[in-house]
């Protein structure tokens, strides 16, 4: 196989269960784009909560890219150009954010150097940690490297295209009402599990894969020269799309039944 890109999910396939870079990880990626392989960290994350892993693995001297928002934005570190970007439209993050008021999430959205939520002390959720009750949008916040800022009526708010909206909740009331929250948009927008506790809104036919499709074709690089890995739904479109895709050991079934191959919980 001739690679060309190799393509990580960052959250569970890229981090350790202490969300930490190893330091055998950085090292091969390091050494894989000196060999000219070009490396490309895809998640659901925001683009400012990716950049200290640009940093760690040099990526900005081997023009490595971020796909963000689970594809909707494409950023070529070294020449901070903009390759890809197709947000929601104002219309359609309007209703959804005004749809979600009857269910019990926390929705989140992001401009600039802020995170917008209704309440930035209503953020617990019980994840059955030995830790108890966890803060998710405290975590969401300093993951993205956002200041909070409080707004009553998310839907009156936005007045400017939205890249994702991140619906958090209890994984099994997420579970059960997914469908229901999803309905009224299904055949205008895309909407995906990212983990038990995210369901997330992007523009219709943003993933993944797509996101691969726009960027890397035009620079010569095509699935045959792919190798990608991911551990979570999210990550499905990746591992279909890639020559090799490689799900990780604590992956969903439905992205080891998809694999080439499945590896260790950790790179």
């Amino acid at each position: 196989m001739d690679v060309k890109a190799i393509v990580l999910d960052i959250d569970g396939t890229l981090l350790n269960d202490e969300k930490k870079l190893t330091s055998q990880t950085k090292t091969a990626l390091i050494d894989a784009q000196k060999n000219g392989i070009k490396v490309i960290l895809a998640s659901g994350r925001p683009t400012p909560g990716m950049l200290k892993y640009v940093e760690e693995l040099e990526m900005d001297r081997y023009n490595g890219l971020l796909i963000s928002y689970n594809g909707a934005h494409v950023l070529d570190v070294s020449t901070q150009k903009e390759l890809f970007s197709q947000p929601l439209s104002i219309e359609s993050s309007k209703n959804i954010l005004e749809h979600l008021k009857q269910f019990d999430v926390k929705p989140m959205i992001a401009k600039d150097d802020y995170m917008y939520v209704n309440n930035v002390f209503d953020g617990m959720l019980d994840l059955g940690s030995a830790d108890g009750l966890f803060n998710i949008i405290e975590y969401e916040s300093r993951g993205g490297n956002f200041q909070l800022c409080e707004k009553n009526d998310l839907a009156a708010f936005v007045d400017f295209p939205l890249h994702k909206i991140l619906v958090a909740a209890q994984p099994e009331y997420l579970q059960e009402n997914w469908q229901k929250i999803l309905a009224p948009f299904e055949q205008t927008v895309s909407g995906m599990f990212s983990a038990p506790m995210y369901f997330e809104f992007t523009d219709q036919g943003i993933d993944k894969a797509n996101a691969l499709e726009q960027t890397l074709k035009p620079l010569g690089i095509h699935e045959e020269h792919i190798i990608s890995f991911g551990d979570g739904h999210n990550d499905l479109s990746l591992i279909q799309y890639a020559g090799m895709g490689i799900a990780m050991g604590n992956a969903v079934d439905e992205l080891k039944n998809a694999a080439d191959k499945i590896t260790l919980r950790e790179l």
